[in-house]
């Protein structure tokens, strides 16, 4: 049976589209686990979205829709996140949402569980609350009065809630992060033990009040389950855990590594494992906390508005080029600056200028010379090839430890080594000069036998990288032999490969008019938000009081709701307005509600339209909603107003 390996990213906030900075992370995690299934092992790569929160509540009211119409919106509407990670090649394994109905169930039960072992309990709340980051900080914490996260303004917070005894962990999280390799880089470990452990580790607000979008604490339905619980257990409610969806838990539990940003080490390297002891379950292996990538020295953040959308890049110069160009510019560890001059110039140096050229001048001299099919007849030169056949033949060792590592960057750049030795390889052996003579035509031969074996080699190991470009070498090389053991072994070509001249992998870019038109598109897409904002406020022209007196608008309670059949945009109301009778209205924002969340509401309704017919069935009125641009929001009164009072 092949060893297992459990790899995560972060789940994501879907407040707003995923910037580059998201993807970053993604990749990353993409890259390992397609390394990790090339050598065998039993891979399963989890990522997913954090769902619930006061920000998507505010956000989806201001958009005039319900909360999980808004995320619903973001994760899997065209060109949401699911979209995003398809076109970024993401192979990831599962997506979990925190709104899918058997994470729910678990965190209710994960809830309850903790509380019936006494590590929740229930108190008040009073501190210093940041909206952005949903998260509580006593005054010691914030950096010149500000959120020590994001740095924006906090405001003082207090409501009834549950508390995680924190505190009750504190030796062990101590002996935790005493632990070699359990939170990487080294200068997390000592950021969380100076900052957080050693100052005392304080209980933890795990419920809320203030808003109602998340999951009901189930033995207390005024409370919903706070962030912490919610978010941090989707590694194990996606195995199965304390719910019926999935049954690996006993497979892959403990995770091997979760890759995060830095900012949220905290939560992953304290947080979690507590709770984690509190359940009496096993540890996570490994925390990998990775730099931020920054825009212009600071970071980039959907909140600050600052962001690069990994679409526009991918579209423009390829997945497999952006792909390549986040792990081998940006050491993982550390933060790194994003800009367009770096991502063109290393898509021209390395992905053009080395890899691309070298794929396309050894398969075109192989179809020039021989037809594309090599000769058996072959010569060695033993001091000529050693250097490159040595490198190469060395390159899986150095690789794998890199690898493991997860310096992706360093990995990347042996390959690269490999492939400029043989680029200059070409350069010393002159294949022209030999073609001109019958009598080195086996030299010839060799040559390009030996650039053939370099660049399968090294495609095998850029697989994890740029999957689609690597299937296309293999494709021109005429290489088989492309398994994660074929890359330790020279000479696995057979010699007389047949080769095919393909398309160019990686075109040059003009990098002052490639520059001009990202300007132009930047330009297009500030444009395109501002033009979204809608334009100013328009008024119809002015009637008198007379006229105004006569729409009678009556408050009315939604006895029922329903869709109406064969109709996607209309709904069907069975109203109270207080006559005693019941009025049916049917209204056209089938796209904006469900039927189940309007019974009960109380609404207002024009009561003397006359009737007409829609879809075959009478409608007695109108609804009263508000619209401005592509958002309507159904207009709902206080409880307490009773049917068939008037508006006036």
């Amino acid at each position: 049976m092949a060893e297992k390996f459990y790899i995560t990213t972060p789940i994501y906030y879907p407040s707003d589209k995923l910037h580059i900075g998201h993807t970053y992370c993604t990749v990353a995690t993409d890259v390992m686990a397609r390394y990790k299934r090339m050598c065998g092992y039993d891979v399963l790569f989890l990522t997913g979205t954090d769902e619930h929160g006061l920000k998507i509540e505010q956000k989806a009211k201001a958009a005039g829709i319900t909360p999980q119409q808004f995320v619903d919106n973001i994760v899997d509407a065209k060109g949401g996140i699911r979209d995003l990670w398809k076109l970024m090649n993401i192979s990831n394994d599962r997506f979990i949402r925190t709104t899918d109905d058997y994470h729910v169930k678990s965190i209710q039960e994960i809830f309850k569980k903790m509380h019936d072992k006494g590590d929740i309990y229930k108190g008040a709340y009073k501190g210093k609350y940041c909206v952005p980051c949903e998260s509580f900080w006593t005054e010691s914490q914030l950096v010149d009065g500000k959120c020590p996260d994001c740095g924006r303004e906090v405001q003082d917070a207090e409501e009834e809630a549950y508390f995680f005894r924190l505190s009750k962990y504190q030796k062990q999280i101590e002996e935790l992060l005493s632990v070699p390799g359990f939170l990487e880089p080294e200068s997390r470990r000592n950021e969380m033990m100076n900052n957080f452990v050693k100052p005392g580790l304080e209980d933890l607000c795990v419920s809320r009040t203030s808003f109602t979008w998340g999951i009901p604490v189930t033995f207390d339905p005024g409370h919903v389950v706070y962030v912490w619980v919610d978010a941090l257990s989707n590694y194990i409610t996606a195995l199965g855990y304390l719910n019926d969806r999935y049954d690996d838990f006993e497979k892959y539990w403990p995770c091997d590594v979760h890759f995060i940003g830095k900012e949220i080490v905290r939560f992953h390297s304290i947080i979690w494992p507590a709770m984690l002891m509190s359940l009496e379950l096993p540890l996570p292996k490994k925390v990998y906390g990775h730099g931020w990538l920054l825009l212009g020295g600071g970071k980039m953040s959907k909140s600050k508005g600052n962001v690069v959308d990994p679409v526009v890049l991918a579209q423009r110069y390829g997945v497999d080029a952006l792909r390549y160009y986040l792990l081998r510019e940006f050491p993982f560890g550390s933060d790194g600056n994003f800009s367009n001059e770096s991502l063109i110039k290393r898509i021209n140096i390395d992905l053009a200028n080395d890899l691309g050229n070298l794929v396309s001048r050894t398969t075109a001299m192989a179809v020039k010379y021989f037809g594309g099919t090599l000769p058996a007849d072959q010569r060695a030169d033993e001091e000529k090839d050693a250097e490159l056949i040595a490198l190469a033949g060395g390159l899986k060792e150095k690789y794998h430890g890199l690898m493991e590592e997860y310096t992706f960057q360093t990995a990347l750049v042996e390959i690269f080594e490999v492939i400029s030795r043989a680029n200059k390889y070409i350069d010393e052996n002159a294949p022209w000069v030999l073609a001109k003579t019958q009598e080195d035509k086996p030299r010839l031969a060799r040559v390009l036998y030996n650039l053939l074996e370099a660049v399968r080699i090294c495609a095998i190991l850029l697989t994890p990288f740029i999957p689609d470009t690597c299937g296309k070498i293999f494709a021109q090389i005429g290489a088989e032999r492309t398994g994660w053991e074929d890359a330790g072994t020279w000479g696995l070509l057979p010699g007389t490969v047949t080769v095919t001249k393909g398309e160019n992998l990686f075109p040059r870019i003009d990098m002052d008019k490639e520059l001009k038109v990202l300007e132009e598109l930047e330009e297009l897409e500030a444009a395109a938000k501002a033009a979204a904002a809608g334009p100013a406020v328009e008024f119809k022209d002015e009637i008198d009081f007379d006229a105004f007196e006569k729409v009678d608008m009556t408050v009315c309670k939604v006895k029922s709701c329903e869709n109406v059949k064969k109709s996607k945009k209309l709904l069907k109301f069975i109203l109270d307005d207080g006559s005693g009778r019941d009025r049916q209205i049917l209204s056209g924002i089938a796209a904006y509600y469900k039927p189940e969340e309007l019974v009960g509401k109380t609404v207002v309704a024009v009561t003397n339209l006359a009737p007409r017919k829609m879809m075959g069935q009478e409608s007695c009125g109108m609804l009263l909603s508000a619209e401005k641009g592509d958002k309507l929001t159904l207009i709902l009164l206080d409880d307490a107003i009773e049917a068939g009072a008037k508006f006036c």
